[in-house]
């Protein structure tokens, strides 16, 4: 089964709860806290829990096989004004290493928008 790129996709490591480099293990354990979180019959018919509860069955099921995991990332979201830096960086770094290795350096451009980023959360 194919990732369907037609529709309107979620950001499946959002919906787990887990980071974008997280382990296998790491993304079973938060698909199993949030099945049972918000399993239907916990909520008794109320139909926003079951669309929540297909969501994160879907989520499981991409980021849970390693094929279509890989085909989620390579042509997930890049909907870039979503994501706030440390989420950008977190979600494309395989992309920014590539360009690195390229030798296309951003790294000052990086490193201020983070120090910046840091100043502001200390506040």
């Amino acid at each position: 089964m194919e990732v369907n790129h037609n529709t309107i996709q979620k950001d499946y490591y959002k919906v787990l709860e887990v980071d974008y480099d997280a382990t296998d293990e790491k993304i079973r354990l938060n698909y199993r806290r949030l099945a049972l979180k918000w399993h239907p019959d916990k909520h008794k018919g109320d139909s926003a829990v079951t669309a929540k509860f297909q969501e994160i069955n879907e989520a499981y099921r991409v980021l849970s096989d390693p094929a279509k995991r890989i085909d989620y990332d390579l042509s997930g979201i890049y909907e870039v004004d979503k994501y706030t830096l440390r989420e950008y960086l977190a979600r494309f770094k395989g992309m920014i290493l590539t360009c690195n290795g390229l030798g296309i350096s951003q790294t000052a451009i990086w490193t201020q928008q983070l120090m910046e980023t840091d100043d502001l959360t200390d506040e």
